[in-house]
Order: structure tokens, then sequence, then C-alpha cells
């Protein structure tokens, strides 16, 4: 079998993370509209071409985002290789903080396949070993049952609640805040 070198900047069993690119916009909007009711009333990825070309720019060009895209690594029918969902670490602070926030989404082709598990894991290994990153910190309104049990399956802890901490379709939400720390992750 010949050797080829991987796009992945992590790779676990069935998913690799990777930067957002230009080419993948076309997929990855089809994959948000495709997803809508899924996300409703938690999430809105771009789903549109001009939409995901100024979404990607930022999390390329901003040094405060990194973005991650969550592809399955084996073909799946007609969905080999495809954008199983995303991690964004926002809000990158540097100096004694090292810390990020972090927002994420499956889309509605690989939910509940564990493989958001997987890339979210892959994503704080990368946080907190290239990015030298301390801390993620993810924000989730109470009622979103998926958001919250992906947090706590990867390790994070509650740490507190933060009523009409982030606008969200429309209104200011209420939000927990769930964490992680690099001494959690590498003794745990």
């Amino acid at each position: 079998m010949p050797h080829h070198t991987s796009r992945h900047l992590a790779e676990g069993p069935r998913v690799g993370i990777r930067h957002f690119t230009p080419e993948d916009g076309a997929e990855f909007t089809a994959r948000a509209r495709q997803s809508k009711d899924l996300h409703h009333p938690w999430l809105f990825p771009p789903d549109s071409a001009t939409a995901y070309q100024a979404y990607a720019a930022r999390l390329t060009e901003d040094r405060t985002k990194a973005g991650f895209l969550v592809c399955e690594k084996e073909a799946r029918g007609t969905d080999g290789g495809s954008i199983a969902g995303f991690v964004n670490i926002n809000n990158i602070v540097e100096g004694g903080f090292l810390s990020g926030a972090l927002g994420y989404g499956a889309f509605a082709h690989a939910a509940g396949r564990g493989l958001m598990r997987e890339g979210l894991d892959l994503v704080v290994r990368y946080a907190f070993g290239p990015m030298r990153l301390h801390r993620l910190e993810i924000n989730v309104q109470p009622g979103n049952a998926a958001s919250i049990a992906l947090a706590r399956a990867c390790g994070f802890h509650l740490e507190g609640f933060s009523p009409r901490m982030l606008f969200v379709d429309g209104a200011w939400r209420d939000h927990q805040r769930w964490a992680i720390t690099a001494e959690t992750v590498t003794s745990g």
C-alpha cells in the first residue's frame, strides 16, 4: 500500500481534524443547510458561499480564532472523507491566561455516531499541545442536552451559570460554563 501524507493536524481511529479551506465551502454549506433542524435554535453555521467565505476567513486570519473541521477518514458510501462537523476556538487569549472558548456542531449525517466526541478530543489535545493553551471553556445553553453531553463526555467540568450571557437567535440567552485545563487532560 503506498504511503501518503495526511492533511490532518491530528487523527483518531475514525476522524481527523484540519483547518478550514476555501475549497470546503460547497460541502460545508450543503451540510449546514441539511442540518438546520438539528442546529436550531442553538447554532447557525454559514449556509451560503458568501457567508462561508467570510466565516472561514475570520477563522484563518484572526489570531484570536482557530477553526477545525472534523472529517471522517474512511469512505462511507457517497460521504467518504466527508465533513462530520466543526470545532472552533474563539477568544484566544495569550499571556498569563492562555485560554480559548470552544464552539462546535455536528452535521446531521454524523450526529449520534461518536465522531464529534473523537473530533473534540483531538481539538482539545491539539489546543493543549501545539497551540500551547492552558484552559478551554464551552458556553452552552442549559436546554442543549446534546452539547452538554458532549462536553461532559470529553472531560469538561461544569463551572457555573451565566444569565443572559450570549446573544443567540434574537435574544440574550443563559449559558452554563464548562471548562477543562491542560493538567486535567494530561493527568486524566
